[in-house]
């Protein structure tokens, strides 16, 4: 037990260093252009965190974090067009989707609705909420000072400031910092809940409903709680991604949106918090570089990594990884077992 402890810590200790480097070190490596791709990717990747954590440790297959995702941005666009300092807009911008994610949470787990229905009716609100932006094009559809746009979305959003200098605006470099020093957060923050009290019992749940029930615990709220907090990390992204371009469209709710935060969190690993941040960046990649040329299809390249992973990879590449490591490098005791690995994993 204690060496387990002491791994889990080590690894999280690895992978703080890690972020730290690529946050001070990449803006030295990349150029202007090379620095707004990586913050996009990072938007991705918190993301995918959002995605990895309420499926990967609470079990719940939700089909619908773009929903959040867009709900983000758009609270984001809208609030600093009105308020004219990105502080509060960005406050907005998480608890506003962690608002509707609780909301429809509670309508879902206390309306004891299966795990299958879960995944149809975070896709059906997603669907619901495309169109309705979609549909929003006209002068008078507007909130305070921010035209909604309708399907040509909205553009010349401002970007964050420093907080409470309205008149101080990020440049591309600072955002980069203010990107990937979001996803450092977002990631101690899930580390810390899953090795709290509170991430036990959400595990416990996830491998057995009903033994956690009998033990005592309410598995309603605790789902609830985590569909909350996945809410508002997807918010963040939204935020994060519509300071990336200045721009939020309904495309945020898209079915392909939605596709593919799930196959950022297959891809990486399914369990695992470092799994959804690498599968995000990889296939973020692979459709940028896609999107350079018009002559194969990003969706239907991305559709053939899914279905590559699910038929030969089903663990995910961090999984694997993990567990040829530890085949290498961990002994195990003569008539013993391994040490098992804690749930709070990188």
């Amino acid at each position: 037990m204690a060496g387990a402890i002491a791994s889990g810590w080590a690894s999280f200790a690895a992978m703080l260093l890690a972020g730290l480097v690529l946050m001070f070190g990449l803006p030295h490596v990349f150029d202007l252009f090379g620095l707004l791709q990586m913050t996009v990717f990072v938007a991705m990747a918190v993301l995918a965190l959002s995605q990895g954590f309420i499926w990967g440790y609470g079990g719940i297959m939700s089909f619908g974090q773009s929903a959040f995702f867009g709900l983000g941005g758009y609270t984001y666009a809208v609030a600093v067009m009105n308020l004219g300092d990105s502080t509060g807009a960005v406050a907005l911008a998480i608890a506003l989707p962690a608002a509707f994610a609780a909301l429809l949470g509670y309508f879902m787990f206390y309306g004891r609705i299966s795990d299958a229905y879960v995944g149809v009716v975070t896709l059906t609100v997603t669907v619901i909420l495309f169109n309705v932006f979609n549909s929003t094009a006209g002068d008078w559809y507007t909130i305070g000072n921010a035209p909604l746009g309708g399907f040509n979305g909205m553009p010349s959003v401002p970007p964050l400031n420093i907080p409470g200098h309205p008149d101080e605006p990020l440049d591309p470099g600072q955002l980069w910092y203010a990107a990937m020093g979001s996803l450092i957060l977002v990631y101690v923050l899930l580390r810390g809940v899953l090795a709290s009290r509170f991430g036990r019992v959400v595990v416990a749940i996830r491998e057995n409903e009903t033994r956690a029930m009998l033990l005592g615990y309410d598995p309603r709220l605790y789902k609830l709680l985590t569909f909350t907090l996945g809410g508002g990390i997807a918010g963040l992204a939204g935020c994060l991604f519509t300071n990336w371009g200045s721009f939020i469209s309904p495309t945020a709710f898209s079915l392909a949106q939605s596709a593919q935060i799930i196959i950022f969190v297959l891809v990486g690993g399914l369990g695992t918090l470092l799994g959804p941040i690498l599968g995000a960046v990889a296939i973020q990649y692979m459709v940028t570089l896609i999107g350079a040329q018009q002559k194969v299809d990003g969706n239907l390249i991305v559709g053939v990594v899914l279905i590559g992973f699910v038929l030969l990879v089903p663990q995910g590449v961090v999984p694997v990884v993990r567990n040829v490591l530890q085949r290498l490098f961990v002994r195990t005791p003569r008539g013993g077992t391994a040490p098992v690995a804690s749930e709070a994993r990188p």
